[in-house]
């Protein structure tokens, strides 16, 4: 096994489970009926699963730079869709942070309609990696 794909199997493993728990999170806080008074909780969860998006996405780029001397060559829609996988995750921890620091005074409809911009953040960032993918 090389060095290079051992670094790029385990940056997509923490990719993969950042991409579980920030979709599963908000859909079970939701889903099948919403499960708001363990908001925090999920809140803090996809948090930290952004993060790890966001990290372990910068981590694919210096993985292939350390290996290759530069970034991903990727094309238009590679790049749009990565660009729209930024836009979803800074967006994620925005919203996260201000539900975990505000959200303790909204009402219950506005913390369900927290979740489900969450969850429609996943989905757009979840579709756009599927983009990513195909169009690299």
């Amino acid at each position: 096994m090389s060095p290079e794909n051992l670094a790029y199997a385990l940056t997509q493993v923490v990719h993969n489970f950042g991409a579980v728990a920030v979709l599963g999170g908000a859909v079970f806080a939701l889903w099948p009926t919403p499960r708001l008074e363990f908001g925090r909780t999920f809140g803090g969860l996809i948090l930290v699963a952004w993060a790890a998006q966001l990290a372990s996405g910068g981590v694919f780029g210096l993985v292939s730079y350390h290996y290759y001397g530069e970034t991903p060559d990727l094309s238009s829609v590679a790049m749009t869709a990565l660009v729209v996988k930024i836009v979803a995750a800074f967006s994620g921890v925005l919203l996260c942070a201000l539900f975990l620091l505000r959200g303790r005074s909204w009402q219950p409809e506005g913390v369900k309609r927290s979740f489900q911009g969450l969850t429609v953040l996943g989905v757009v960032a979840l579709t756009a990696a599927a983009f990513l993918r195909w169009f690299s």
